[in-house]
């Protein structure tokens, strides 16, 4: 959040956060605040299921009125109420060059498995985890010795950097899907 907030000020990206929503209170809503964006908390306790909870957030997020909406270190499952109201304009960042390791420890998954190469996607938001048209990736080498955490700051290194390259090309509308799949003018077809 932090370096998309930075790179709108600086110009990389064309607009703006105009909200920061988190499921509990937590540094990103903090530093939000201290930015001057507006934050909402939308507690999952606070609702009977999933579906009431997504329906909750989609009222909280789309009373911005955004172009764009961005999951990143977001960590729940957005059910279909949610994905369905920002279809085509949701997207999430993920640890990994997906479909190789999906879900919460993309990155442990990495190196137990004992991959060479790992990286960051950017991809659109589909009724599946961590699944549907991939935007943007990126390689990160795995280094002998890695941990978990040294890995994961490799990494987040690189995702600052491709996650405001992945909303300055669906902001200027430079990004169309074609049988499922991204084409990013200039960066030819991702799927």
């Amino acid at each position: 959040m932090l370096a998309l907030t930075d790179a709108c000020a600086e110009g990389r990206v064309p607009g703006s956060v105009v909200l920061v929503a988190a499921d509990r209170g937590c540094r990103g809503i903090e530093a939000a605040r201290e930015r001057g964006v507006d934050t909402a908390v939308v507690e999952p306790a606070s609702y009977g299921a999933r579906d009431e909870w997504s329906a909750a957030l989609k009222e909280v997020v789309g009373a911005s009125d955004p172009d764009l909406v961005v999951s990143a270190g977001f960590m729940r499952i957005l059910a279909p109420v949610f994905v369905d109201a920002f279809a085509g304009r949701l997207i999430n960042l993920h640890p990994s060059l997906l479909p190789a390791f999906p879900g919460a420890h993309g990155v442990r998954d990495a190196i137990e498995y004992g991959v060479r190469i790992t990286g960051s996607t950017v991809h659109f938001v589909d009724h599946h985890v961590d699944h549907g048209p991939i935007l943007l990736q990126e390689a990160v080498p795995v280094e002998f010795g890695d941990t978990e955490q040294t890995l994961h700051e490799r990494i987040k290194t690189v995702e600052h950097r491709l996650l405001a390259e992945a909303c300055r090309l669906v902001l200027e509308q430079r990004v169309r899907m074609e049988n499922g799949r991204t084409v990013v003018e200039g960066y030819g077809a991702h799927s």
